[in-house]
């Protein structure tokens, strides 16, 4: 989801750490993706070798001072590696990071609007945690599979400004799931509602 943060009160709002059991899941989430990401890791230490190896035969052999020429391709397979190890683990460490922002509790209201002309392609709506005012704290847009129908309902609120609401009157939105397997094995055929359904 992304969010826009409106009302600076929210981080004067009472807020709470993550609990363990919070952090764990997602921690796994990381895991999951770090287990993914050996594989253009490795890839980067492979062509990193190639280049280097390349570059010292050729100043070490007279004769094979054309190798250097190619030693580039190598070089640039390196930064392709790199780039997609990057891209693999960036999201996921950027959540791990937000665990130890606090979440945020209000007594107020959830609104769902429907998309307007702001809206992302993928899109279908937006979230919002409400003060007692009904003024905005956070709002996310929505990327469920279902349009959201413009509704505001007063509710007890749990939510982190990155992530989005994590509990309505003290249930679970499913948001973040109670429990994830060890390096999140499994997950994608998982039975049940998705979170974002």
């Amino acid at each position: 989801m992304k969010h826009r943060l409106f009302d600076d009160r929210t981080r004067q709002l009472a807020h709470r750490r993550w609990t363990d059991a919070e952090r764990r899941v997602v921690w796994r989430g990381l895991s999951g993706r770090m287990a993914i990401a050996i594989e253009p890791l490795l890839g980067v230490l492979f062509m990193t070798f190639l280049t280097i190896g390349i570059i010292y035969r050729s100043q070490h052999v007279p004769a094979e001072h054309t190798l250097i020429r190619i030693s580039w391709i190598f070089a640039i397979g390196a930064i392709a590696f790199l780039g997609y190890f990057i891209a693999v683990l960036v999201a996921p460490f950027s959540a791990y990071l937000q665990t130890f922002k606090p979440i945020y509790k209000v007594d107020g209201f959830v609104r769902y609007r429907e998309s307007d002309e702001r809206s992302s392609d993928e899109g279908h709506g937006y979230v919002a945690t409400l003060f007692e005012d009904r003024t905005v704290a956070c709002e996310w847009e929505y990327f469920g599979t279902r349009r959201l129908e413009n509704a505001t309902i007063p509710a007890m609120i749990e939510f982190s400004v990155f992530a989005g609401i994590h509990r309505i009157d003290g249930h679970n939105t499913g948001l973040l799931p109670d429990e994830l397997p060890p390096l999140a094995i499994g997950i994608a055929p998982r039975k049940g509602p998705h979170p974002e359904d």
